[in-house]
C-alpha cells in the first residue's frame, strides 16, 4: 500500500483508489475534500497515468497552487508541474491561446477585467445616445454576463422576444444592441472578458470537431473541484471533454451551493447521475473541523431544504459549547457586544486576534462592526475589500503594460493616452474613436495614420499622437528583449508616472507612489520566481498572470494577527476557531431580495449553513431588535434560520424565547439561565494599547545581503536547512533531477517552492 493512503479514512480512501469511470464525491463541510482530490490525482500519477493526460479544474488559483504543491510532495514536483491544473478561466485561457486562430484571435489577446468592460460599455452607451441613468454600465454588464454564462450570443439575444420584453419592462430595450456592439468592439481590440473565456471555449469545441477530439483524447482523466458552483457554460465544456473516456470525477457539496446569483446551477451536481447513470458515489460525511454542537446545529437547519443529496454529517470531536443566540437592541449594541466578547475571550484564553471572525450578509453591515473594533483598538482586516489591482495608479501602469503587449487593446489605450498629460484631449480621442468604430478597426490603427481615416485634427495633435505611438513601439521593442520587471521599470520611468507621483507630496500622493513601488516589487518577485522555477519571464507572461488574479489570491500585509471581517460569500472554504454571525434578521438574512421563490430561500439557507460550518470551537449568532435603514429605525424579528435550529444545540432555556415578550434593554436573550454568557462590557483598551506600543507591528521586509554567498548546487541535499535571499530560511524536503535540471523543493515559512538549483542561490545554514 502507498504510504499516503494510510492518511485517509475508509470513505476517503475509496474515493481516491477507485479512479476508473465517472465518480461523484459528496464532500460535507470539513470532511477533507481537498485531501481526497489531491490524493486522487497523486494516486493517478503513482499508478502510471501521464500528468499531461490529467485535467484538474478549480475555482481559485490559490486552491490549484496548494494542491499542486501537495501532489509534488508525494510524487515529485516535476510530475506535478506537468499537470493541466488551474482555474476554469486559466485553463481555458491557455487552450484559447493555443487555438486562437480558429476563432479569429491573435494568441496575445488581452483579458478584460470588470472595470475594462464597464468602461467600454459606458463608451458604447454614450455613442448610442442612450440614457446613462437607465443604462447603467454595471447592470448592463451583469445582463451580458448572465447571457454568456448561458451561452446566449448577441444574435440569439436580439432575436429572442422574451429577452426583449424583459429589457423593455426594465426600460432598457437596447441592451441587445449594446451586447452586440460590445462583442464586436472586444473582437476588434483583440480582447476577451472572463465570460468570453468560457463562451469562446464552448464555441471552439462546438464548431471544431478535430479540436474537440484532440482535447477529448488528451484528457483521459478529468477532476472538478467545487462542482456545485459550476454554471451552464462550465458544465457543458466538462461534459464535452469527458465524452470519450468517461473518467470524470466531480467533488462538491450541494449544501454549499451559494452562487446562484453568479449563474451557478445546483442542478449540475443534483442531476450528475442522470448524465452518468453508472457512476460511483462516495460520501465524505466525517467532519474534522467543528464540535458536535456546531455540526448538528448546522445539520438541523439544512435539513429543511427539499433539493439536496442525502447524507449525514457527523463528527468525533468534542461536544463543545452550544450555539449562543444573542439579541441586541440596536445594531450599534450588536457591534459592541461582539467587540467586547472578542476582547474578553482573547485575554482570558491567551488567543490571537486571527482566531476570530465576524461574518455578515451584506458589505454595508461592516461599518458599525468596524467602529466597535476601532474603539477597542482591535486590529482587523476586511477580506475582499478594494483590491490592490483595482487602485487607480496600479491600473494606469498595468494599462501601459497591457498596451505594450497588445496594441489593439482599446480600453488600455484610452486609459493612458493622456496620462501623464501629453496634450491629447477628449476631442481628439472622440474623433479617433468615431473613426475606429466606422472603419471597424482598433483605435491604434487610426492613431498611427489619422489622415488615412479622414480624422479632422491639426498637425500639432498628429505630432502628439505620433509621439505616443513611438513611445509604445519603443516599449514593445524593450519587452521583446528584456524580462517583465526591466520592461515595467523602464515604462514606469520613461512615461513619467514615477516622477508624477513622486512630486505629489500629499499623503494620497505618497501612498500612490508606494503602491507603484509595490507593483514593481511584485513584478520583480514574479520574474525571480519564474526564473528560478524555469518558466518564462516576459511581460506577456506577467500580464496573463496578473489578469487572472482573484481577490482570494491576493497577499496580505505582514501583520496577519487581525480579526477577520467578511461577507459569508467570501468565507466559503475558510475556517475560524471562534465565529460571530451578525444581523440574523428577516429581510436581512434571508435577504428581502432572495425570498421570492422556494429556490431562493433554499440558497439563503445553504448560505447560513456555510456560515455556521466555518466555526471550529464556538459560534455566536446575533440579531438586532432595531436596525437603521435610510436614516430611520426599523423594527426587526429574528431570522427564520434561528427558529429552525434544533433547540438541543442552543441553550435549552432559550428554546422558545422568540415567542415571548421582548425583555428590557441591556439584557441578554439568555433569560432564566443560571450561567451568564461570556459576553462582557468590560474594556481592556488600555491593556491592548500598551501591548501594541511595546511591540509595534511592522511589515516584514526581505533582506538582501550583498555578501551572501550561495553554495554549489551539488552540495544541496534533502534535509538541509538553507537560506534564500527573498524567501528566508527553509528546509529541503525533496531533490530531483540531475545536472542543470536538478530541482529542490523547499519548505519556507511563506510556503513550499520548487526551484532550479542552478538559479536558486541557496546557502546551507546547518
Amino acid at each position: 500500500m502507498h504510504e499516503y493512503l494510510k492518511q485517509l479514512n475508509p470513505a476517503q480512501k475509496d474515493a481516491v483508489v477507485n479512479y476508473k469511470g465517472p465518480s461523484l464525491v459528496i464532500a460535507g463541510a470539513g470532511s477533507g475534500k481537498t485531501r481526497v482530490l489531491t490524493y486522487r490525482i497523486a494516486h493517478l500519477l503513482a499508478n502510471g497515468v501521464p500528468p499531461y493526460q490529467i485535467l484538474a479544474l478549480t475555482f481559485t488559483n490559490k486552491a490549484a497552487r496548494e494542491m499542486k504543491d501537495r501532489i509534488g510532495a508525494i510524487v515529485g514536483s516535476q510530475l506535478a508541474s506537468q499537470l493541466w491544473m488551474g482555474t476554469f478561466h486559466s485553463i481555458f485561457a491557455k487552450i484559447l491561446r493555443y487555438e486562437s486562430s480558429s476563432l479569429g484571435y491573435d494568441s496575445n489577446y488581452t483579458i478584460y477585467d470588470t472595470a475594462d468592460s464597464k468602461n467600454l460599455i459606458k463608451s458604447i452607451i454614450k455613442e448610442k445616445n442612450l440614457d446613462e441613468k437607465a443604462y447603467k454600465p454595471g447592470m448592463i454588464l451583469g445582463r451580458i454576463s448572465r447571457a454568456k454564462n448561458n451561452l446566449i450570443t448577441p444574435n440569439t439575444y436580439q432575436n429572442n422576444s422574451k429577452y426583449y420584453s424583459t429589457d423593455q419592462a426594465h426600460r432598457i430595450p437596447f441592451t441587445g444592441d449594446i451586447y452586440a456592439t460590445y462583442m464586436q468592439r472586444c473582437k476588434i481590440a483583440g480582447a476577451m472578458d472572463f465570460d468570453d473565456l468560457l463562451m469562446n471555449t464552448n464555441i471552439l469545441l462546438r464548431d471544431n470537431q478535430k479540436i474537440l477530439e484532440k482535447y477529448q483524447q488528451k484528457f483521459n482523466y478529468i477532476l472538478v473541484d467545487e462542482y456545485q458552483d459550476t454554471n451552464f457554460a462550465q458544465y457543458l465544456i466538462i461534459k464535452k471533454l469527458a465524452e470519450r473516456h468517461h473518467n470524470i470525477c466531480v467533488v462538491g457539496d450541494d449544501a454549499q451551493s451559494i452562487y446562484g446569483f453568479r449563474g451557478a446551477k445546483i442542478e449540475n451536481i443534483l442531476n450528475f447521475q442522470k448524465d452518468y447513470p453508472n457512476l460511483n458515489i462516495y460520501k465524505l460525511e466525517h467532519n474534522y473541523r467543528s464540535t458536535k454542537n456546531i455540526v448538528n446545529a448546522a445539520g438541523s437547519v439544512i435539513a429543511h431544504n427539499q433539493k439536496q443529496l442525502p447524507k449525514k454529517i457527523y463528527t468525533e470531536n468534542d461536544e463543545g459549547e452550544k450555539i449562543k443566540i444573542i439579541r441586541a437592541i440596536t445594531e450599534v449594541e450588536e457591534g459592541h457586544i461582539i467587540a467586547n466578547d472578542i476582547q474578553e475571550k482573547r485575554l482570558s484564553n491567551q488567543l490571537n486576534f486571527d482566531d476570530f471572525a465576524i461574518l455578515y450578509r451584506t458589505n454595508a453591515q461592516s461599518r458599525i462592526l468596524e467602529e466597535a473594533l476601532r474603539k477597542r483598538n482591535i486590529p482587523y482586516q476586511i477580506y475582499g475589500g478594494l483590491s490592490f489591482y483595482q487602485r487607480r495608479e496600479i491600473k494606469d501602469l498595468v494599462a501601459y503594460l497591457r498596451l505594450t503587449v497588445n496594441q489593439n487593446d482599446d480600453e488600455a489605450l484610452k486609459r493612458i493616452i493622456n496620462y501623464p498629460a501629453r496634450g491629447i484631449g477628449a476631442t481628439t480621442m472622440t474623433k479617433l474613436e468615431n473613426a475606429a468604430v466606422q472603419s471597424n478597426v482598433p483605435i491604434w490603427n487610426v492613431l498611427n495614420v489619422p489622415t488615412q481615416f479622414n480624422v479632422n485634427i491639426n498637425s500639432g495633435a498628429i505630432k502628439k499622437l505620433q509621439g505616443f505611438a513611438s513611445l509604445i513601439n519603443q516599449f514593445k521593442q524593450v519587452s521583446e528583449n528584456e524580462d517583465a520587471y526591466d520592461t515595467a521599470n523602464h515604462i514606469a520611468s520613461t512615461t513619467g508616472i514615477l516622477k508624477d507621483l513622486y512630486n505629489d507630496q500629499s499623503p494620497e500622493g505618497r501612498s500612490r507612489y508606494e503602491n507603484i513601488q509595490e507593483l514593481l516589487n511584485g513584478i520583480k518577485d514574479f520574474v525571480s520566481s519564474a526564473f528560478e522555477e524555469g518558466n518564462e519571464t516576459k511581460l506577456q507572461n506577467y500580464i496573463e498572470n496578473v489578469s487572472l488574479l482573484t481577490d482570494m489570491d491576493k497577499k496580505e500585509d505582514g501583520n496577519t494577527d487581525k480579526v477577520t471581517l467578511m461577507t459569508i460569500h467570501m468565507a466559503k472554504g475558510l475556517e475560524f476557531p471562534h465565529l460571530y454571525l451578525a444581523g440574523l434578521e428577516e429581510g436581512l438574512f434571508p435577504s428581502n431580495m432572495s425570498i421570492e421563490t422556494p429556490e431562493d430561500i433554499e440558497e439563503e439557507r445553504r448560505l447560513f449553513y456555510v456560515a455556521l460550518t466555518r466555526a471550529e470551537k464556538t459560534a455566536s449568532i446575533f440579531w438586532s431588535q432595531t436596525r437603521y435603514k435610510w436614516g430611520s429605525a426599523e423594527s426587526k424579528v429574528p431570522s427564520r434560520f434561528i427558529k429552525e435550529l434544533d433547540e438541543q444545540y442552543i441553550d435549552s432555556t432559550e428554546a422558545n424565547f422568540m415567542d415571548e415578550p421582548l425583555i428590557e434593554q441591556g439584557q441578554s436573550v439568555f433569560k432564566r439561565q443560571s450561567t451568564k454568557p461570556s459576553f462582557s462590557s468590560r474594556s481592556s483598551t488600555q491593556t491592548i494599547r500598551s501591548r501594541q506600543q511595546r511591540q509595534p507591528l511592522k511589515k516584514a521586509q526581505p533582506t538582501v545581503n550583498p555578501d551572501f554567498t550561495p553554495d554549489p548546487p551539488e552540495k544541496i541535499e534533502k534535509g538541509h536547512m538553507v537560506m534564500h535571499q527573498r524567501f528566508g530560511r527553509g528546509q529541503i524536503t525533496h531533490i530531483e533531477g540531475e545536472g542543470t535540471n536538478k530541482k529542490a523543493t523547499v519548505q519556507f515559512a511563506s510556503g513550499r517552492k520548487t526551484l532550479l538549483l542552478r538559479f536558486a542561490k541557496l546557502k546551507i545554514i546547518n
